[in-house]
């Protein structure tokens, strides 16, 4: 008669020889094929693991051991995304200091990890607080900075180079300001300034992830910790012009033996599209003289002739050049605003919008056509020009 499994008994005991022997440890040498396998690495809260953590470690670590019985020279590290809101709130309160709490976290996250038999190379463990580790990340964000993508050779190069070209083909450079330089060269930087709309929560005084945020008890947006409002703003931020690599990211995928879903996934990731952007103006309606500019992208420039109106994301550069009397209904268009930063423009339950009384735009090719302009929640500022073109 077949014995039970005695859990409590066999794992202690295996788990511990295969820490004390090494068994998963990655060899540096031999001829044998070698394998990478990287998990996401969790955030380590005071919580714990939750299910949501092994039900995706226990996939690769199941290819991770077919993989060493393949014969492959496995490397199946495992590290710690330790900075993070969460810890700098725990502190607040409490008093304890953020390292303290977040390394007593990693502990508890290693044994948890440890108990459930997952076959990590402990010795390449990788915490993103360590300053042996960050100091990378702050290297290769300067290199960025200090880079611009050349297109006719598809690749980065120093900016020093771009400036050299500007001071021998422009002639205005060496008349400009060194800030009129730097705000130019932001326009080619791989890494580089500008504004997108972000989750802010004043209480708090942070910037909050869309995880970060749940709904309160009148259906507005709040933060997970300490229930406090959050609302939406237009904030000067860093960015990596990854939009720059579209096509030698299109054309990577080729070399890769991924199945087509997964290539097809990638695709509408990466997102590039090939079209026109069309210039409207807004005019002054009493005076005539032109007010501002709206910059649209469209796939289908022959559908310009069908435009019926334009519609607007609410922290549109364009909605501040517009004066307060220029707007006729300017009260409600303000109460829209506001109301708007405060829904979560991920999860719109319902799509609204408000017209611009007293606002028209024009566009040269539509011989003094007017068109209506709106503003809308479903058009973010933060995606192509934050303007669309109704047809």
């Amino acid at each position: 008669m077949a014995k039970d499994y005695n859990h409590k008994e066999i794992e202690p005991k295996w788990q511990k020889f295969w820490e004390e022997n090494d068994v998963y440890k990655t060899q540096e040498n031999g001829g044998k094929p070698k394998q990478y396998i990287l998990d996401m690495f969790p955030y380590p809260s005071g919580a714990g693991l939750h299910v949501g953590h092994p039900r995706g470690y226990i996939g690769s670590d199941v290819l991770s051991r077919m993989r060493r019985m393949q014969g492959f020279n496995v490397l199946h590290p495992m590290g710690f995304d330790a900075f993070g809101l969460p810890a700098e709130q725990y502190a607040i309160q409490t008093g304890e200091h953020p390292s303290v709490i977040t390394e007593k976290a990693i502990e508890t996250y290693k044994k948890q990890l440890s108990l459930i038999g997952l076959s990590y190379d402990w010795s390449r463990e990788v915490e993103t607080i360590d300053p042996e580790y960050y100091k990378w990340t702050q290297w290769i964000f300067l290199k960025l900075y200090d880079s611009y993508f050349d297109e006719k050779e598809g690749k980065a190069k120093p900016i020093s180079d771009l400036t050299l070209r500007f001071e021998k083909e422009d002639s205005s450079w060496n008349s400009k300001s060194e800030k009129e330089k730097e705000d130019l060269l932001m326009n080619y930087r791989l890494a580089y300034e500008g504004y997108s709309e972000v989750n802010w929560c004043p209480e708090l005084g942070t910037v909050l992830a869309n995880d970060e945020i749940v709904d309160g008890p009148d259906g507005k947006p709040v933060s997970e910790r300490g229930g406090f409002p959050v609302e939406k703003k237009n904030m000067r931020q860093w960015f990596l012009r990854i939009t720059a690599y579209a096509d030698r990211l299109l054309s990577g995928l080729e070399t890769v033996s991924w199945p087509e879903h997964i290539k097809e996934i990638q695709k509408n990731w990466i997102g590039k599209s090939e079209g026109s952007e069309i210039t409207f103006y807004i005019e002054n309606q009493e005076f005539g003289h032109e007010i501002t500019n709206i910059d649209v992208f469209t796939t289908r420039a022959d559908t310009l002739f069908g435009v019926s109106y334009i519609a607007l994301a609410v922290d549109h550069p364009a909605v501040e050049n517009l004066l307060k009397k220029e707007i006729s209904n300017w009260d409600k268009v303000y109460s829209y605003i506001e109301e708007v930063k405060k829904q979560d423009q991920n999860n719109i339950k319902e799509i609204t919008g408000i017209k611009l009384e007293g606002v028209v735009a024009k566009q040269s090719f539509l011989d003094g056509f007017e068109v209506p302009v709106y503003l809308t929640n479903y058009v973010l500022g933060s995606y192509g020009t934050g303007a669309v073109m109704g047809v």
